[in-house]
């Protein structure tokens, strides 16, 4: 069983940066692709970014790429989206998910454990 708790979101305004953090129970982290996905209201969950198990492989969707950033330290059990850049449609609940293999890395059913979820709003 593996549990992810979420933090770092919060109120930006349009054009500057924020950080999530995703914490995760467990001592085989090190072992377990971990993704980023958001959903905004009235929206499906969309992918925004993975990174494989020793942090060596990184994909992001397109709408992020250039602005965020996927990273990981295995010796704290977290996983990182350091987000730049920031837009209001970037607004949405980000979660934090986990599986053992590392593609498809953007498809959200593939992900077996899943966080609360933290809300990012981004003002204009």
């Amino acid at each position: 069983q593996v549990q992810l708790v979420e933090s770092g979101g919060g109120l930006v305004q349009a054009g500057g940066s924020a950080r999530l953090s995703c914490a995760a129970s467990g001592r085989t982290f090190s072992t377990y692709t971990m993704g980023w996905f958001r959903q905004a209201p009235g929206k499906e969950r969309e992918f925004v970014a993975a990174i494989s198990s020793s942090g060596g492989i990184t994909y992001y969707a397109t709408s992020v790429r250039g602005r965020f950033t996927i990273s990981r330290d295995n010796a704290k059990n977290t996983v990182y989206l350091q987000m730049n850049s920031l837009k209001p449609e970037d607004s949405a609940v980000y979660y934090c998910a986990t599986k053992r293999v590392f593609a498809p890395a953007s498809v959200a059913s593939t992900y077996g454990y899943w966080g609360q979820g933290t809300q990012v709003t981004v003002s204009s």
